[in-house]
């Protein structure tokens, strides 16, 4: 297990679509405790493969560990497979882009379907908190960021702070 370093915007691999782990191997459960360790440590409510440089489909979530609960959920090729109709908006912020947040609009509730560590197939109903966190991550797996989300302005806004923290990053 280990702790490894957030990749920020605008690096190319968080516009990728992941690839479908086709085992869920010593491999794919070293992503996953590299996932929850690093999530922890950057002190996020969820973390998906591209955001330490994988392009397997696997994210962890665990909306409950700031209340000194700890419950880290992992999910192997998660999907929607249900949506709600109704919406919630919630502030969002995503580790790949420190210091931003905005409202985001998205489905209230939420049905994933995804495999375990274990390999049995699990079925997630979310609303709240947990249904955000889970479509934010799994949009992450299809190349879609938060500030998509978003009004061109602010997007436009934020994309050009990121732009110059990464050149800054770079001298």
């Amino acid at each position: 297990m280990a702790i490894r370093d957030i990749v920020f915007y605008p690096d190319p691999i968080l516009r990728e679509t992941c690839q479908t782990v086709e085992e869920i191997d010593e491999e794919t459960l070293a992503l996953l405790d590299d996932l929850g360790a690093s999530m922890y440590a950057h002190k996020g409510v969820g973390l998906a493969a591209p955001q330490i440089g994988s392009t397997a489909r696997a994210v962890v979530v665990d909306v409950e560990q700031r209340e000194g609960t700890p419950r880290l959920v992992e999910l192997v090729n998660p999907e929607l497979v249900e949506v709600s109709e109704e919406l919630s908006e919630f502030e969002e912020g995503c580790l790949s882009f420190p210091g931003e947040s905005e409202l985001v609009t998205r489905p209230a509730r939420v049905v994933v379907r995804a495999l375990g560590r274990d390999g049995e197939q699990l079925e997630i109903e979310a609303d709240g908190i947990l249904a955000t966190a889970l479509q934010h991550e799994l949009d992450h797996l299809e190349g879609t960021l938060f500030i998509d989300h978003i009004s061109r302005l602010k997007r436009s806004m934020i994309e050009r702070r990121m732009k110059k923290r990464a050149r800054r990053a770079a001298s």
